[in-house]
């Protein structure tokens, strides 16, 4: 993984790339944690332009954020070198963007800062937020603009050298002719045997193997933790919860569901601006005729001053018992679907009232919702529980030695994990990474502390307590011996298979007969025609054996042995390779290989750019 960082830090589109992803302040953020320790030291010169330490120091975060790592992890010197040729190549270009005009206009840079999700809320760009953002990475509003302009300026170097190149129809046509070949051919696999079975391995020849392949058996350091858990599904067994609480919590609901309890209904006003009594009595009169027969809606329509519910038959709408006037919804409690009231008084006037649906939802009986509700309550419950033992599980690992404290107040049985080294167990707790950590941090390792409360998941905390460490230490000779002999005779029956298949590889060069020989190992001739270069129904390292061969001239045959990573040993006839097309590609394939080419183009003229900076700039380190 080093050589990769170390090779991929010559890539400055990868480079810039990255520098968008990771963000302005990802790139500039860790400035206002180090600005103030460190003094702008010298460490690169590019041009008469100065490096600084502090600059530095910004880069080697950089380069940390992109890897998802820390210091402790890698060689820090190599992350150094690798954020120093990152801002040496930086200044090169940025140089270069200069010289050549590039801006970049302030509109272009508003564009991009309210675009920025960071300084967004719902999705709409906040200038406080934007501003107390900024303040919070150590950047004032100018000074996070002058970053971001640079940024974009190496982007918009990045995508003028990129996109420079252009690919022609006979480029296509000769990358596709490779691309869509395919060969007719012929194989046989000798697998490995028993072959050297009765051959002996000396004792000699094992030291020796072990002598020389120390790191092999080199166990890497390893601690068994002492932990106790809390776990909320082992609270859930100690909580109960008695009928009563049950009930209560039932009728509850069941108040709530018939408050919840939709009406739909309709009305007919009366004015009163000739008195209260006398719109009473014209309300009574009108409800003798709804009880003699006549339709309550055609009334509506005719003698309601709410002329606009009475066109629609008095209807009203909906009321969920606080929509109406207090005293129309006191006359709907007591009321039928279909039931018309005595006049009611309200603050608008004198109604008569129609109930006209009902909406009730179906309340479950106590039975059927007991085992429910007693759930629902008791995970309430272990919730709280669960929450207070936490911060006292906290507590107690900070102010206490060891666990037998914390086992006594939470009554947590003090448990022993497997055996694991830093790359982790088996198990969820020692596979988790956190609990890695603090098992090989300095606090539990050599201070014999407990560690801090570690959160599994939502349900689980730990704290863990050093029981055993074991150093690195190389495996004693005895108990690797069988494993050893085991490697050697693997090896041997390897070296055997390959000097059976050069024999036969051989003998058929020469011309011989060799069907015999072929089936006494085991082996058959496998025919394949128009095999393709990515071809899934066969062996993949056969294929890329079989394309990595020249074609025989003249109609003839050309075969190869190869050694195959499972200790078998292939040969291959070539028959005939037949060139494929660019017609033979869909449009959309088509399409790809001509973004792939020009990308690839566009990064070599890019790669061109810098080296060339390079050799021509005044770099002093």
């Amino acid at each position: 993984m080093l050589q990769t960082i170390r090779d991929n830090s010559q890539g400055v589109i990868a480079k810039v790339i990255i520098g968008f992803i990771i963000g302005v302040f990802a790139l500039f953020g860790a400035e206002s944690i180090v600005g103030g320790f460190l003094q702008g030291n010298e460490v690169a010169s590019v041009n008469g332009e100065e490096i600084t330490e502090q600059e530095l120091s910004v880069g080697i975060q950089n380069v940390m954020a992109s890897i998802g790592s820390d210091l402790g992890s890698i060689d820090e010197e190599l992350i150094r070198e690798v954020a120093l040729n990152q801002l040496i190549e930086d200044k090169l270009l940025m140089q270069a963007a200069q010289d050549s005009g590039m801006v970049i206009s302030a509109d272009s840079i508003d564009r991009e800062i309210i675009r920025n999700p960071q300084f967004q809320i719902n999705g709409q760009f906040d200038n406080d937020l934007a501003r107390r953002t900024m303040a919070s990475q150590g950047f004032t509003p100018q000074g996070y603009r002058e970053a971001l302009a640079d940024r974009m300026v190496l982007g918009q170097l990045a995508n003028a050298y990129a996109a420079s190149d252009f690919v022609t129809e006979s480029d296509l046509e000769r990358i596709a002719a490779l691309q869509t070949q395919t060969r007719d051919f012929r194989y046989l696999t000798i697998p490995l045997g028993t072959r050297t079975v009765g051959e002996e391995i000396s004792e000699e020849d094992l030291r020796a193997y072990y002598d020389e392949n120390q790191a092999m058996f080199t166990v890497p350091e390893q601690v068994t933790v002492n932990y106790v858990l809390l776990d909320k599904d082992a609270i859930f067994e100690e909580i109960e919860i008695d009928e009563a609480q049950i009930r209560a919590q039932y009728e509850e609901e069941v108040g709530e569901a018939e408050a919840d309890i939709e009406k739909r209904v309709s009305h007919i006003l009366f004015d009163v601006s000739e008195g209260e009594d006398a719109a009473v009595a014209a309300a009574q009169q009108v409800k003798d005729r709804i009880d003699a027969g006549e339709a309550f809606e055609d009334l509506a329509a005719e003698v309601s001053v709410d002329t606009a519910s009475g066109e629609a038959g008095g209807d009203i709408g909906y009321t969920d018992g606080t929509v109406f006037p207090d005293a129309v919804e006191s006359a709907l409690t007591s009321m039928e679907v279909g039931q018309v009231s005595d006049p009611v008084v309200s603050e608008f006037g004198v109604h008569l009232i129609k109930l006209t649906e009902l909406d009730a939802a179906d309340v479950p009986t106590f039975e059927s919702a007991a085992e429910r509700i007693e759930r629902d309550l008791k995970q309430a419950e272990v919730d709280n529980v669960y929450f207070s033992r936490l911060e006292t599980l906290a507590n107690l690992a900070f102010e206490t030695f060891d666990l037998q404290s914390i086992s006594d107040e939470l009554g947590m049985e003090v448990q022993v994990s497997e055996t694991f080294g830093r790359n982790g167990g088996s198990s969820v707790m020692t596979s988790n990474q956190n609990v890695i950590d603090a098992a090989f941090s300095d606090e539990v390792l050599n201070q014999d502390l407990n560690s801090d409360s570690i959160e599994l998941s939502d349900t689980q905390a730990v704290v863990v307590h050093l029981n055993e460490y074991q150093p690195e230490q190389v495996q004693p000779f005895d108990e690797v011996r069988n494993e050893i002999a085991v490697s050697l005779r693997t090896e041997l029956e390897r070296e055997r298979t390959r000097e059976i298949g050069q024999e036969i590889l051989a003998a058929l060069e020469a011309g011989e007969d060799v069907s015999d020989r072929i089936a006494a190992e085991g082996a058959e001739w496998e025919d394949r025609l128009n095999v393709q270069r990515n071809q899934f129904d066969m062996n993949t390292e056969i294929a890329e054996n079989a394309f990595s061969m020249t074609e025989a001239e003249g109609g003839d045959v050309n075969r190869e042995g190869f050694s195959l990573n499972n200790g078998s040993y292939s040969i291959i006839e070539l028959a005939a390779v037949h060139p494929g097309s660019l017609s033979d590609l869909s449009e959309e394939q088509q399409e790809q290989l001509e973004g792939m080419l020009l990308e690839s183009r566009g990064r070599d003229v890019f790669d061109a750019l810098l080296a060339q900076l390079q050799q021509d700039g005044d770099i002093s380190r």
